[in-house]
């Protein structure tokens, strides 16, 4: 006969039971989910013999997979393969890849503010640029913009300050740049379209052809680290210095819903991989110009490395501030809110950037020992 107290030890010990079973599953779930292997794939801009591009690419997937124990696990794949350069956006959203590597002007037609966050004719230096996106609002105000569309971004490599392009004609005058087909993306872009430029943004793969060709009279690429490479010398012969991307920064991008599976720890491994792998990058760009600019002078004296006439500069300034003024009248609060903290982040830093750097170069001597 079961009493009312052998009941009461039945379920007292049912219900430790339950518990302790509870427990148990917890666990090797919990276990499961420590031990799960996570399989991503990478999309990026760039052909395969783009070692500068493709370099951080590697590295992070390096990086995640050893920081995660094989846990985190990122295979990658090029334009060469994917065959889509300029739709790493799409691909990443849809979630096609889980990740992508690429420039954010490239999907300016979708939201402008991708090209501000890119780079600003006229805007900060690449130091100044990675102390406003860490220290000065600018990581919160870039995910707000990419959330609306299931993503985030995160720097993956500044490419530092880009040379003003490639022209087969010398330019003196405002009336030189009229007409000339040229490949430039972002704001410079539109600011070089609106004294006269024709400008259009066609893969890296195309560009030598498309010069040869006469298809292009201009190219602005990049910087001599990459620029040399692509033999853009051999087809034009006038590199001017540059004014539209000051800080061209290249972003990974990452599927929302994707980041969000991954447990807490490997958040922060592939946020950790990200961050390790922008800073190699952007020492490997500044590198390769350092080498490449020696080359240049030394190898192809036929180059003739110049500014553009000041002239020329302050009219391009002056359509920088129109077209940055248009901007700000954007239906989107958050474009007015991001040109605002950029310029007035700027304002503050290039204080402390003329008085450190640029009064140290106009006065520096040198200390050259070397025979």
């Amino acid at each position: 006969m079961i009493t009312s107290q052998s009941k009461t030890h039945i379920s007292s010990y049912l219900t430790s039971f339950i518990f302790f079973l509870t427990l148990f599953f917890a666990s090797v779930q919990t276990s499961a989910a420590a031990g799960k292997v996570y399989n991503w794939r990478l999309a990026y801009t760039w052909p395969d013999d783009f070692p500068l591009f493709t370099n951080p690419v590697k590295s992070v997937a390096k990086y995640a997979k050893e920081l995660s124990n094989g846990r985190l696990n990122i295979t990658f794949e090029g334009a060469t393969t994917h065959k889509k350069p300029l739709g790493i956006f799409d691909m990443v959203q849809s979630k096609e890849f889980e990740m992508g590597h690429s420039a954010g002007f490239y999907w300016q037609n979708k939201d402008v503010n991708t090209a501000i966050l890119t780079t600003i004719p006229f805007g900060m230096i690449a130091q100044e640029r990675y102390s406003w996106f860490y220290e000065g609002g600018g990581k919160e105000l870039t995910q707000k913009v990419y959330q609306k569309y299931g993503l985030q971004v995160f720097p993956a490599g500044n490419v530092g300050m880009q040379m003003g392009g490639w022209f087969k004609e010398k330019i003196s005058s405002l009336e030189d740049l009229k007409g000339l087909k040229m490949r430039i993306p972002g704001l410079g872009g539109d600011v070089m379209k609106a004294v006269g430029v024709i400008p259009t943004n066609i893969p890296s793969s195309e560009l030598y052809g498309a010069l040869k060709s006469g298809s292009l009279d201009a190219v602005e690429w990049a910087n001599p680290g990459i620029d040399l490479s692509m033999k853009l010398h051999d087809q034009a012969k006038f590199y001017y210095t540059g004014w539209q991307e000051p800080s061209a920064e290249l972003q990974f991008l990452v599927n929302q819903e994707a980041y969000e599976s991954l447990p807490k720890e490997l958040q922060s491994v592939l946020e950790a991989s990200m961050k390790l792998a922008a800073f190699e990058a952007s020492i490997s760009f500044n590198h390769a110009n350092v080498i490449q600019y020696k080359e240049l002078l030394s190898k192809h004296p036929d180059v003739q490395v110049t500014a553009f006439p000041s002239k020329i500069t302050r009219s391009l300034a002056n359509e920088t501030r129109s077209k940055l003024k248009q901007l700000m009248l954007s239906e989107d609060p958050l474009t007015k809110q991001i040109i605002s903290s950029q310029l007035n982040y700027m304002k503050d830093a290039r204080q402390w950037t003329r008085l450190g750097v640029q009064a140290y170069l106009n006065n520096s001597i040198s200390i050259d020992v070397v025979n």
